[in-house]
């Protein structure tokens, strides 16, 4: 599952409360700094994604005659562009891999930070923030589903993509995070 701007605070929080869960790492500024951590590497990650999307669009949108003509399956020729780019930017297409390498990244700032102290390997860490980000991507889409329903039981009706409704599904995100001890 690609990971969104939205979704970086909680991943980031899921991964501070992980470690700290864990018994083998001593945070030496509190979760908040941990988290703050993760949040760089996670938004640099996510912005190296959208700059590629970004470089495709225009790339398609330079060879929108040609496509229609050739009547090219605009998805397929879209995905085809992106991965054929991913390495120039820097992002690793796999979500396994690209988790992998993202923790990789999330422990070294930990570390040269000075966030945390561990006397386990370094893979064992590792391997509890590449898993802590998947349990919240896995849990990501469930979720978003019980928010929905939520929302369209309320008598009230709430358009998607209005301020209103965003204001209420991040209130009914974080709610639904904190009761499944996920915040």
């Amino acid at each position: 599952m690609k990971l969104s701007i939205k979704s970086i605070p909680h991943i980031a929080n899921k991964i501070a409360i992980e470690l700290n869960k864990s018994g083998v790492v001593t945070m030496t500024k509190g979760l908040e700094a941990v988290t703050d951590e993760a949040v760089k590497v996670l938004t640099a990650s996510v912005n190296q994604e959208m700059a590629l999307e970004e470089k495709v669009h225009e790339i398609c949108e330079a060879n929108e005659e040609e496509i229609e003509f050739m009547l090219a399956d605009e998805r397929q020729l879209f995905f085809m562009i992106k991965k054929k780019l991913a390495p120039e930017f820097d992002v690793i297409l796999n979500y396994e891999e690209r988790y992998s390498d993202i923790s990789h990244k999330i422990l070294d700032e930990l570390y040269e930070e000075d966030l945390i102290h561990f006397d386990v390997t370094e893979n064992r860490i590792k391997n509890i923030i590449y898993n802590a980000i998947t349990a919240f991507m896995a849990d990501s889409s469930e979720i978003e589903d019980a928010v929905m329903d939520k929302i369209h039981s309320y008598k009230r009706k709430f358009i998607p993509g209005t301020d209103e409704f965003e204001i209420l599904f991040e209130k009914l995100y974080r709610e639904e995070l904190t009761k499944r001890g996920m915040e």
